[in-house]
């Protein structure tokens, strides 16, 4: 049993939480001297109603998780890492990082943030976070915003 890891996920959808997850995933993976996976699920359930009326929003939503994690690659290489990777994929997030990518990638820690932008699904079905905490065959370290 290894005590470093190697290929860190950190889960990113935009929100503050998520936010604070890269912020801490950069440090770990500087100790660790480990691949930092930047990783955007982009949830299809969310807007498939909406889509049959405006088609451009899975391209819109697809550009907006590029930028995103393309900022963060240039944050995360600013502050010294090497080998950072960026994927986007469509799908659930539930289930896309804590099973799919993970195994994809090799993953042995997964970093994400305690609650992240949808709110209604939380209530409805659990937060993205607490399955991956479930489901995940690694690590998993849940960041919590600082209170202002």
């Amino acid at each position: 049993m290894t005590l470093q890891y190697n290929q860190i996920l950190v889960a990113i959808d935009g929100s503050k939480e998520s936010e604070w997850a890269f912020k801490k995933s950069v440090a770990i993976a500087a100790r660790n001297n480990a691949t930092l996976n930047l990783v955007n699920i982009i949830d299809t359930r969310s807007y498939a109603a909406v889509e049959a009326y405006d088609r451009s929003i899975a391209e819109r939503a697809q550009k907006f998780a590029e930028e995103l994690l393309g900022n963060y690659k240039v944050e995360a290489e600013a502050a010294g890492l090497s080998k950072v990777n960026v994927v986007v994929d469509y799908g659930s997030p539930k289930t896309m990082i804590a099973r799919d990518i993970s195994k994809k990638l090799n993953i042995d820690l997964i970093i994400c943030g305690a609650t992240g932008l949808n709110a209604v699904e939380r209530f409805l079905i659990g937060s993205v976070s607490e399955n991956i905490v479930r489901s995940a065959k690694c690590d998993v370290l849940v960041i919590r915003t600082p209170e202002e």
